[in-house]
This record gives structure tokens, sequence and C-alpha cells, in this order.
């Protein structure tokens, strides 16, 4: 087969995947708490600079997705364009998240949609986890990634943190806590409200909450980010 280019259908992308998987890789996968029941065994290290040589493709990702492969459909997140997605077609992917790393990579194409407040606002009242994990990674990667947004957008946020803290299950609460880290990470403005919101979290009678609230004051309160904060508003 040919190096790899943009050229690519959904099929040679597929069975390139096939020839490079391993075994091993999947095994390590497990361990760190993927689902490997579709997986072929290529690691993020091989997907992301291959998706750099194929470029962005709608229509090829959604293909890739409908495969139901592991490694395809994190190339359909990778190279999927956010601004051709239509919600209907989130919602559907969304229905068939059944893993962490997926609802995380995907989360980051999600929020570059134009209508990702949307999303974000009704994965969070789905009770399924995955798809109220969405909610939470989108907000967290948007904290980060999403610079044209201003402060008051994310602030107005910390009350659904709030609602879902007490979401005891495992990829929920987790993502709810990075949604936190991550907003009162963005800036000095966003980090007192954040922070206020950790400290009401860690004294709740609530033990997810409580957990929640206590690992976001760490990080928090820890010297270097309070340095850096100070940097960037200087």
């Amino acid at each position: 087969m040919a190096l790899p280019d943009p050229s690519w259908s959904a099929d040679d992308i597929v069975a390139h995947l096939r020839s490079i998987g391993t075994e091993e890789n999947r095994a390590g996968m497990a361990r760190f708490g993927i689902n490997t029941s579709t997986a072929l065994g290529v690691g993020n290290s091989d997907l992301r600079p291959l998706a750099r040589k194929l470029k962005k493709n709608h229509e090829r990702s959604l293909l890739l997705w409908d495969t139901g492969i592991r490694e395809a459909r994190l190339m359909a997140a990778f190279t999927g364009e956010p601004k051709r997605l239509d919600i209907g077609q989130c919602r559907r992917w969304a229905a068939d998240f059944d893993s962490w790393e997926i609802v995380d990579t995907v989360a980051d194409l999600f929020a570059e949609t134009p209508f990702w407040r949307e999303l974000i606002e009704e994965f969070a009242k789905d009770e399924r986890e995955f798809v109220r994990r969405t909610a939470f990674a989108m907000l967290a990667w948007g904290a980060v990634h999403l610079k044209t947004e201003s402060d008051a957008t994310l602030l107005a946020y910390l009350p659904l943190i709030e609602k879902h803290a007490g979401d005891p299950r495992n990829f929920v609460r987790k993502a709810v806590n990075w949604a936190l880290r991550q907003i009162g990470k963005r800036s000095m403005a966003l980090h007192a409200p954040a922070l206020a919101l950790a400290e009401k979290l860690a004294a709740s009678s609530d033990k997810t909450a409580r957990w929640i609230g206590k690992d976001a004051i760490k990080e928090l309160t820890d010297a270097k980010q309070l340095e850096r904060l100070a940097v960037g508003k200087a």
C-alpha cells in the first residue's frame, strides 16, 4: 500500500490500521481502562501522525465512525470537520460512546461545532454515563482551547458543574472535576469563582462532591499554577 495521503478512503485507512495493530498494544490499552472489544491495537502515537497526513474529510470521517472499530472512530474524530457536523450526527455518535477514551477524543471535535453550548446542556442532562461525561469533557477542552470565548461564557457553567458534582459514577465525576480545574486555570478572573466552588464542594456532605472539591483545590492552589496565572494577567 502507498504511503498515507488525503486520497485514502475509509477502507484504505482501516486496512492500514489492521496491518499495524498489535496484541501488545491492545493489552496495554486494557490496563488503562480502555474498551478494547473492537480495538486493533494501534496507539495514539501512531494515530495522530497518521491523521495529520490524511487531513480533514467530513464524509470519510462518517464512514470511519460507522465501522465501529476503535481506531477508525478515533481517526473519525481526528479528521472530522466540526463546522460540517450537524447536531443530529453528534447525537448519533454520542449514542455509540462506550469508552472514556472515545468520549474525550470526540469531545474535542464537538467543542468546535457552532452548537457546542447546546450539546453541553443536552448531554449534561442525559443519564447515560458516557454521554454525560461528554458534556464535561467538552467544557474542560473548551476552557483551554476556545481562546475567543469570554471568561463569562465559562463562568456561566459553574452552576452546571455544581449540579452534577454528586454523580458518583467514575467517568462522570472525573470529568466534572476536570472541567472545574480547567476553568479555574484559564484566567485569574475565573480562578477565584472556581476555587470558591471547589471549597464549597469540599465541605459537602456528599462523598463524590467532596472528592471533586478537594482534588480541584489541590491544583487550583498549587504555587506553580498561581504563578502562571499571575504572569498571564500581567
